[in-house]
């Protein structure tokens, strides 16, 4: 996929999470409808037979819960593209990237050989599966790690085992940490964290720019990689250092530059790849040079660094920004006045208009893990859709994410977001305030509904343990009258339910949409027994009448799941109240700038 891809360090971010984001864009010409799903572990495959490449692999027998964005119609396999599981382990795959061709000499792709001839002839040659790939990644990894470390591990070894047929880079993160992995040939891979403070910025090439192979064969701490690398890269004379590295046979360098061993370093690049990185760090960094003659980095520039040190904490504003980007307030927007019509199409942006969707995946240390993990999703082309958040640690997802379909509708979110883009794009500055507030709208809608349903978590936790109030997610279904189909109640049992417990979820929920909706006035209203502090905020101790939700067993946990499923639903509702309202907005505004349109009327 042509995408782009941006992570976070925990240290880096405004309130210490871990974020790693990509936007998923299709090939040229080609669009990718995307649904928002959860796989529990009944529905996880224990013999995967991948589509594309058809490899076919046992998988363990005892997969988690997740929640993944794949492919909404078939013909290309699962291709989850992102994705976090109940323990709280993120992925994102992949990043397209490029290796040179000394590379694909030393260790070529492992490709689908199909069948030639007819069984039972003499020239007959049986199909020889292909390696894993995009398609398989999420499926094949995500359900079964405990940490981001024993991901890149799990990983690595799928990829030396079976090999790939194309080159990737992909994104693991947990509460602490996030790892990057860039795949090297048909086995051969190499993976480096982010360090804590600091943000690394990829486009479509090979990004790694430093790899301590002691580390890596050593502790670990920072670095990993395929066993046999450092033969690898002498015994195919890969290293291209002139002093006593690999290639002269002496040692093996014990730091090198993956780009320049492994990448490649194109003219494509400098229109497709390097301008993206360089506006990202621009927008970073910002009080550096980057638009001078003497600048030290330009948008075709070969050394733009992997990760830097962000000179203020990231937001997740900061993330839909960039993502959505078009090279804004430079010579190069597409949409902008700038510049000529030459350097406004020179440059591919990242907000560009085959994007299928946009996962922010942020891990947050400081709430339980039942609820610590949020995708923030949005579909479709950046410049005219939003972010949203949502909880993963549920059983099913809202229908207006997940029902996706081939027919365009507007029930669809996709499908919505998919028209309202073409609509404004041919008069973007016209719809651009209409987005603008739009967007304004659900983000500070969002941040507002999931703190609120944080806090509702906590103060019921702190006000159920051990009281013996109960909740099954039967009751907490039945609090709007919501009835989902697909979400999975099996082995949750409704007896203990106690009318305290009924009610308090019932008004726990209530009381986070109508504080939402008071503007602040009615902050206070989360818990039933929740009393306001000083600030007009809720208090921290304020019972919700919920009893267990932050305790550790499986029932608990179940009723946690229904809470964020109904937490969900009533996101989506709103998006879908807003995204109608901006869609009537910009069919109004784009109609009266039709080419045929006439100031001149009879009335």
């Amino acid at each position: 996929m042509s995408c782009t891809t941006l992570l976070v360090g925990k240290s880096a971010t405004i309130d210490g999470s871990t974020m790693i984001a990509r936007n998923d864009d299709s090939g040229s010409g080609r669009y990718d409808p995307k649904r928002f799903i959860a796989v529990n572990p009944a529905d996880q495959p224990r013999h995967y037979r991948s589509e594309l490449s058809h490899v076919s692999i046992e998988l363990p027998d005892d997969p988690c819960r997740y929640s993944i964005v794949p492919n909404a119609l078939p013909g290309r396999g699962i291709l989850a593209e992102c994705g976090i599981s109940e323990r709280n382990i993120a992925m994102s795959a992949t990043e397209t990237i490029a290796v040179n061709e000394r590379v694909l000499g030393a260790d070529p792709m492992v490709e689908l050989q199909a069948a030639q001839g007819e069984p039972g002839d003499d020239d007959y040659r049986p199909e020889v599966p292909g390696g894993i790939g995009e398609e398989d990644f999420i499926t094949l990894v995500l359900p079964y790690v405990r940490s981001a470390r024993e991901g890149v591990r799990r990983l690595g070894e799928l990829l030396e085992r079976f090999g790939t047929y194309e080159a990737n880079g992909i994104a693991i993160s947990d509460v602490d940490e996030i790892w990057y992995v860039e795949t090297i040939g048909g086995h051969h891979w190499i993976a480096r964290r982010v360090p804590d403070d600091c943000y690394a910025a990829i486009p479509n090439q090979l990004g790694l720019d430093g790899f301590d192979l002691e580390d890596a064969f050593g502790d670990a701490r920072n670095h990993m990689c395929s066993a046999d690398l450092v033969e690898f890269i002498r015994d195919n004379h890969l290293d291209r250092g002139m002093g006593n590295g690999m290639g002269n046979g002496v040692r093996f360098a014990e730091k090198f530059n993956p780009r320049t061993l492994f990448g490649t370093r194109t003219t494509k690049d400098h229109i497709y790849n390097t301008p993206r990185a360089w506006y990202m760090e621009r927008y970073l960094n910002p009080s550096e040079d980057w638009d001078s003659p003497a600048a030290r980095y330009t948008p075709i520039s070969d050394d733009i660094p992997w990760c830097r040190r962000p000179e203020n904490r990231v937001t997740v504003e900061d993330v839909a920004f960039l993502m959505a980007s078009h090279f804004e307030d430079t010579p190069y927007d597409p949409y902008g006045s700038r510049g000529t019509d030459e350097t406004r199409r020179r440059y591919r942006p990242i907000g560009i208009n085959r994007t299928g969707q946009m996962g922010l995946l942020q891990i947050r240390p400081y709430e339980p893990e039942t609820n610590r993990s949020v995708m923030w999703l949005q579909y479709g082309s950046g410049p005219f859709t939003t972010l949203t958040p949502f909880y993963t640690n549920v059983r099913d997802t809202p229908a207006y994410l997940r029902d996706t379909g081939a027919e365009v509708s507007t029930d669809s979110f996709y499908w919505t977001s998919r028209i309202i883009a073409a609509l404004a794009d041919p008069h973007y500055v016209s719809n651009s305030n209409a987005i603008e507030h739009y967007r304004e709208n659900v983000m500070s809608r969002g941040h507002t509904h999931i703190a609120r349903v944080d806090a509702a978590l906590r103060g019921a936790a702190g006000a159920g343990a051990g009281a013996g109030h109960a909740v099954s997610c039967a009751d907490i279904e039945d609090v709007e009258g919501i009835k989902h189909s697909g979400v999975r109640m099996d082995g949750v049992s409704a007896a203990g339910v106690s009318a305290a417990g009924a009610s308090g979820t019932a008004e726990m929920l209530d009381a986070t949409d109508d504080a939402s909706r008071a503007d602040g006035a009615g902050s206070a209203a989360i818990g039933v027994a929740g009393t306001a502090g000083s600030d007009g905020s809720a208090d921290a101790t304020g019972a919700a009448g919920v009893g267990g939700l932050g305790s550790a067993d499986a029932a608990d946990a179940d009723v946690v799941c229904g809470a964020l499923e109904q937490a969900n639903q009533r996101m989506a509702d709103y998006l879908r109240a807003q995204t109608q309202e901006l869609l009537g907005k910009v069919l109004y505004t784009s109609s009266n700038l039709m080419r045929n349109s006439f100031a001149m009327s009879d009335r």
